[in-house]
């Protein structure tokens, strides 16, 4: 099953929480900002590690839900 984010993405803030299509939700625990908005893009999670398609790299994240 492919994951997506939850409605609109703008790219990480430094804490970013997102949600995704499966219903979980991941804290950005990694500093790191980078500004790209996208609807829905595809999303990869390994290692705790999160790819959203279009950013630069993986951030680390910690789920919440």
């Amino acid at each position: 099953m492919a994951l997506h984010v939850n409605g609109s993405w703008n790219g990480w803030s430094g804490d970013t929480i997102v949600e995704l299509t499966d219903g979980s939700v991941w804290k950005q625990v990694e500093y790191r900002y980078e500004d790209r908005y996208s609807y829905r893009p595809k999303v990869e999670i390994s290692s705790n590690m999160m790819l959203v398609a279009g950013m630069s790299r993986a951030v680390r994240v910690r789920r919440l839900a």
